[in-house]
């Protein structure tokens, strides 16, 4: 029986020293691909103000990585895992449901980049044609 309990404890722990890495570093490559890509959408935002947008682009990739790797720390438990086999089933279903967690974060994300755009471009036409009706 004492082999039993280290095999587990040895299991869990590899677990835990897989999918760290793994859902950081999927965290890691999600936030720069997306803030990388959003600066156009963020600049459109503030009226072509790049210092304020770049600042403010700073913060929510710092968001993003407090918000999901927070996530993957909450979720980070597992049970009694005892062959190899119960290991890579608790590693994809882990895993799995992070990247699905995390691909949900990226989109809205990106709807919120759209819809700040979207309001700031109305914005600069009401503000056109108040101009052009002077």
């Amino acid at each position: 029986m004492n082999t039993t309990v280290l095999t587990t404890a040895t299991y869990n722990f590899s677990a835990y020293m897989i999918y760290l890495p793994i859902v950081i570093a999927l965290t890691v490559l999600v936030s720069q691909f997306l803030f990388k890509n959003s600066k156009t959408f963020i600049i459109d935002i503030f009226h072509q103000k790049e210092d304020i947008a770049m600042a403010t682009n700073s913060l929510f990739k710092i968001g993003f990585y407090l918000l999901n790797i927070g996530f993957a720390l909450c979720i980070i438990e597992f049970f009694q895992i005892e062959t190899v086999e119960r290991l890579v089933v608790a590693l994809s279903k882990k895993i799995g449901g992070f990247s699905i967690y995390l691909g949900v974060m990226m989109l809205l994300n990106l709807l919120l980049f759209l819809k700040g755009r979207k309001h700031a471009m109305n914005k600069e036409k009401l503000i056109e044609n108040e101009d052009t009706d002077i």
